[in-house]
């Protein structure tokens, strides 16, 4: 496909958690496509690298910039460094999140607040962060990534659970907010993926796994999951929004 045709050219992207996994190919679709990636990571700075590097070497731009979502400054100090290098800001991926496992009553408060903030503060932080410059654009998206277990419940995950539903609600306030002004808002709601979790928070499989099956017989790709994500940022989306879509292979039907 020539550059020409591709859905995205001209466009840029941000994408918050970009540097590995569900992130990563993410960041890889959208550049596929023919945006400008700003890749957002809070300190894995030679993952994100990777990323970009990857970005390039298929003909793509892509940026790195390391800062914390869950972080007033820093939200808008993310969206600004990309809107000055790269030109403006026409999508924006929120997909940063922290995925830890405990019983509720051994959860602290400080555990609670770490999960929340960066899941759905940061969601919050980058959006309204991002806003002005998706409304100045052409037909602007947010896309917002959420997980199955938000609608089906699971042990030792309270808060991991509270946040990622909350990113449901978010997603149509928001939709309802910005639709009048050309941009969408949509939810991606992935489960039973298949990714690498040796440098997550979890440190581990999570317990749902064991129990949770698909109907297709296994389990997603994280570059399943990054065409849901492109398909709603592209011009064949421009009529969804507040939209939650179920990438989970039948584990769950809504």
């Amino acid at each position: 496909m020539s550059k020409d045709n591709r859905e995205l050219n001209g466009r840029v992207a941000l994408v918050t958690g970009a540097s590995r996994n569900i992130g990563r190919a993410i960041a890889l679709a959208l550049a596929e496509a023919g945006a400008s990636i700003a890749i957002v990571a809070r300190s894995d700075e030679a993952a994100a690298e990777s990323v970009a590097r990857e970005v390039e070497a298929h003909g793509g731009r892509a940026i790195v910039l390391l800062g914390d979502v869950a972080q007033e400054t820093d939200a808008d100090r993310l969206v600004g460094k990309t809107v000055e290098i790269l030109g403006g800001l026409d999508l924006l991926v929120n997909n940063a999140a922290i995925r830890r496992e405990a019983p509720v009553e051994k959860l602290t408060f400080a555990d609670w607040r770490e999960v929340m903030g960066v899941t759905l503060d940061g969601a919050f932080l980058m959006s309204r962060a991002a806003i002005p410059h998706l409304i100045a654009g052409e037909g602007g998206a947010i896309v917002n990534i959420g997980g199955l277990t938000a609608y089906t419940g699971a042990m030792n995950r309270a808060h991991v659970i509270s946040a990622k539903a909350g990113l449901d609600g978010f997603t149509k306030a928001l939709a309802h907010e910005l639709g009048p002004r050309g941009v969408t808002v949509n939810l991606v709601s992935p489960g039973m993926i298949d990714t690498n979790r040796a440098h997550t928070s979890s440190g581990g499989e999570p317990a749902h796994h064991n129990t949770t099956r698909t109907l297709v017989g296994r389990r997603g790709t994280p570059e399943e999951v990054a065409a849901a994500v492109l398909y709603l940022a592209g011009p064949a989306g421009r009529f969804i929004t507040g939209q939650t879509m179920h990438v989970n292979g039948g584990a769950f039907l809504p």
